[in-house]
């Protein structure tokens, strides 16, 4: 399979690229229709597939911007596969994590029809960005909530995030449950697809001190053993890479993605590990908050929670094999 970007892809990379560049906002990512690429054209979107979602959110990443680029992106992708018209129009966040559970554990919240229509059952953590509309996972397919109850959660970025408390909370189905897996992979592609850009960008920041950076009179990148330690975060962000698009491309074709997927989650916890040699190779300036790469470091910390953390995609790689 051929990774290289078409033509609409690099278009949609320079566009992002640059407009993140001058003014990282959510006001210019919305005029300039970013947020809405996944977005069926006749509900006013582009129409674009996983592979540009992942386009856009890795530009995101490398800049280590705080926006709700990531549950906006996904969340559209998703409706537009299994919403109606109506649905689609809606700006929502993914509710899909619940709490002592596994990311790829099927949801237990419950969902159950009474004659005024489905109500559903159930927590969810680690919401992102919940302002009105969640989607939200559970037992008997996926559905659309409007501002259910939540309370505020701390995040290492600093952004908001919530858990949602559903007790037979009104609720309006979007899809059977043979959409829930597919809901949980798109989240778990544009996560991975921010954390490779959030690995890129930590790493330019820090090829270039080293650089520049001189002890006993040489760059510190002349030195061995920090040219060892800068080809590892980079070897790390080349597996991370080979397994996003992977992924982002048979989820795009309809192909089965788990292995991909799984394989993309463990290395952006990988790319955590990553972040923490490039601290090392910064010395006392790394662990200085504000100082750019201190962004970075947040982020993939935040990413890699999001997606339960290594151990459990190991546990899932297990099961694949």
């Amino acid at each position: 399979m051929d990774f290289n970007l078409d033509e609409t892809q690099q278009d949609l990379r320079r566009l992002a690229a640059d407009l993140l560049a001058k003014e990282a906002t959510e006001e210019r990512l919305r005029e300039a229709g970013l947020l809405s690429v996944c977005v069926p054209e006749e509900a006013g979107g582009a129409g674009l597939g996983p592979v540009e979602m992942a386009v856009v959110l890795r530009e995101v990443g490398a800049r280590a911007a705080a926006l709700p680029a990531l549950p906006a992106l996904a969340g559209s992708l998703a409706l537009s596969r299994y919403g109606t018209r109506h649905q689609q129009t809606r700006s929502v966040t993914v509710a899909h994590r619940e709490p002592g559970r596994a990311l790829a554990d099927l949801p237990v919240t419950t969902a159950d029809r009474t004659p005024e229509g489905w109500v559903l059952t159930g927590r969810k953590t680690g919401v992102p960005y919940l302002e009105s509309w969640a989607l939200v996972t559970a037992d008997e397919g996926v559905f659309l909530v409007e501002s259910p109850e939540s309370s505020p959660e701390y995040t290492s970025t600093g952004e908001p995030a919530a858990t949602i408390v559903l007790d037979r909370t009104p609720a309006e189905r979007v899809a059977g449950p043979e959409a829930v897996t597919e809901i949980r992979q798109i989240f778990t592609v544009a996560v991975a697809a921010q954390a490779s850009g959030v690995l890129a960008g930590a790493l330019e920041l820090t090829t270039g001190y080293i650089r520049t950076r001189k002890q006993f009179g040489r760059a510190l990148a002349e030195f061995q053993a920090v040219t060892m330690q800068i080809a590892d975060v980079y070897i790390a962000g080349r597996a991370l890479d080979v397994a996003l698009w992977s992924a982002a491309w048979r989820l795009g074709q309809r192909l089965p993605a788990e292995e991909d997927l799984a394989v993309a989650a463990f290395h952006v916890g990988e790319a955590l590990r990553a972040l923490y040699t490039c601290q090392h190779l910064h010395g006392g300036l790394g662990l200085d908050v504000t100082y750019p790469l201190h962004r970075y470091f947040a982020q993939a910390k935040h990413l890699s929670h999001l997606l339960g953390g290594q151990d459990a995609q190991l546990d899932l790689i297990g099961a694949l094999a």
